[in-house]
């Protein structure tokens, strides 16, 4: 494969041909489906540009000139900063589905320390021809991620070796590819104008800016009193604020869109979201405002009477309800499922794919760190491991008593254990859905998840036979589904048997998907609010 980077956006790039794999730092948007080989988890192959050689950029049309390369606007105004031709043969093809050898430890340990391509020796070492001095504004050599992400397993693109997704049914992947472009090319024609606004008033916003839309915050200070960002989507431009300064009436409104993304999950917590609904409602009434959304964490019994005066089939002004938790409501015309997330409030990071990930072998079939409530299922998990001295296959760490935040240190033996264990024991709490499963989905680690409802007003298997977990099941989740914990024996002993290179094509799978995920929600999300906001301002 011949690769050519180039460094500095003042530098031309080679000529784009039909096919060529074009790799742009701000490339979410365009990887609906397949992510591929990543920088830092910013930058994404974008394949199959248009047949009139355009490709789009945040919803931002980047001309190609096939006789000199890119345009100015596609160097500068849409960030392109390299191209991957594509030139599969069977020699590479053959050393791209095996793990590194030789220098792999080495390899692997460099990326732990969060470099990009400069801390792997670019230039002589990898036939890197660089074309600049300054790569967008970042460090050379290292990727656009802020400095509190740095701790997360990092992505490197490494060497022309390190690609985990490839040779996994290409001809399916270009028809992915193909459709992804169409779909593309019909949501940004015309003029990306449309506006919209997130109010991140609870941790599960930043679940929705900096894992599912992959958005920046600056300062990147987690203790910053105001956090601020930027992303396009199709023709829609957001932006996201939030932080203890984004109070009520103390901030300027000049957006006439706005998600408001709140916590109702107990009684404190729904005076205070009650009364950012009551400010956004002043707004509307004096027109400064058009159209509102809520994204709410849920009560964990389905409980939430209490948003119903607010809502606009009750007269009232919140147009659209994205609700986590499996929720009788949910209806797919105003009401959505979004799902819970990590544990932003807990500051589980954003985690990049690794090498080590994906191709090291794991010490521990599962794990299991939470806490064990009496006379619970999670109680009756551990008399199950117990037996037979299956809880020493697995990485088992119990307290009685739940702990709201995490140290450091717990933080990073929770990373640890998802990254060293091949499944990750999943047994419900108040509500079946939990951080955990999403948390394992970072880290390539099967979620085992305990399949039964919960009780409170959550929806039910007579009403939706998908119940519960309504969303995941919906997209497919590669998930590992158990009625009863008497059923985890059997699937430890059939997880013996599953040799290395198998348990590799599944992590494959599972990040491949959870990756699908996010976009998909990401694209769900943004025509849900262009469909209704749009259509109601022509009514």
């Amino acid at each position: 494969m011949d690769i050519c980077i180039h460094s500095s956006v003042n530098v031309a790039g080679p000529k784009l041909n039909s096919g060529d794999y074009v790799l742009n730092k701000n490339g979410y948007d365009l990887c609906l489906n397949v992510p591929s080989w990543t920088t830092g988890g910013r930058c994404f192959i974008l394949p199959f540009p248009s047949d009139n050689g355009s490709l789009y950029v945040h919803g931002e049309e980047c001309r190609v000139d096939r006789d000199s390369g890119y345009t100015a606007k596609a160097r500068e105004q849409c960030g392109v900063w390299a191209v991957f031709q594509r030139q599969f043969q069977s020699q590479s093809n053959a050393r791209s589905q095996r793990p590194l050898r030789g220098r792999a430890d080495d390899r692997a340990g460099r990326r732990r320390d969060g470099r990009g391509l400069g801390a792997l020796g670019a230039g002589p070492e990898l036939g890197l021809e660089w074309g600049g001095t300054e790569e967008l504004g970042a460090e050379p050599g290292r990727s656009g991620r802020p400095a509190s992400r740095a701790g997360a397993e990092q992505s490197t693109l490494g060497s022309e070796e390190w690609n985990p997704w490839e040779g996994d049914e290409k001809n399916e992947q270009q028809h992915r590819f193909k459709t992804s472009f169409q779909i593309l090319n019909k949501s940004t024609k015309g003029k990306a104008d449309f506006r919209v606004q997130i109010w991140g008033k609870a941790a599960i916003g930043l679940y929705l800016w900096e894992h599912i839309f992959a958005g920046l915050l600056e300062p990147t200070d987690v203790t910053a009193q105001w956090r601020e960002g930027n992303s396009i989507v199709g023709r829609t431009h957001y932006s996201f604020i939030t932080g203890p300064a984004v109070v009520p009436g103390y901030f300027s409104v000049d957006v006439n869109n706005v998600v408001l993304v709140l916590n109702g999950r107990e009684k404190g917590k729904v005076f205070y979201a009650t009364q950012w609904l009551l400010y956004a409602q002043n707004l509307v009434q004096t027109q400064k405002l058009q159209h509102l959304a809520v994204v709410l964490l849920g009560n964990e019994h389905c409980n939430n009477e209490w948003i119903n005066q607010f809502l606009k089939r009750n007269g009232g002004f919140v147009e659209l309800l994205f609700v986590i938790y499996d929720s009788p409501w949910i209806n797919d015309m105003d009401v959505f499922q979004w799902p819970l997330g990590v544990a932003t409030y807990r500051n589980f990071p954003v985690v990049e794919a690794s090498w080590s990930m994906l191709y090291n072998e794991r010490p521990y079939l599962c794990n299991f760190l939470g806490t064990v409530y009496e006379n619970s299922s999670r109680q009756a998990l551990m008399n199950i491991l117990k037996q037979d001295g299956i809880d020493k296959l697995c990485w088992v760490s119990v307290r009685e008593q739940w702990q709201p935040q995490e140290t450091n240190e717990s933080l990073k033996n929770y990373q640890e254990a998802l990254l060293q264990s091949d499944l990750t024991l999943c047994p419900v709490g108040v509500n079946t859905e939990c951080y955990r499963m999403y948390e394992a989905c970072s880290y390539g680690s099967i979620p085992v998840v305990e399949d039964i409802m919960t009780a409170g007003s959550c929806g039910n298997t007579s009403v939706s036979h998908n119940a519960p977990l309504q969303l995941l099941k919906s997209m497919d989740a590669p998930f590992i589904f158990i009625k009863n914990w008497k059923e985890l024996p059997a699937v430890l002993e059939k997880e013996k048997t599953i040799t290395l290179q198998e348990k590799i094509q599944r992590r494959k799978m599972l990040l491949h998907w959870y990756q699908r995920f996010k976009t998909e929600l990401k694209m769900r999300f943004t025509n849900i609010l262009e469909s209704s906001f749009l259509m109601n301002n022509k009514g």
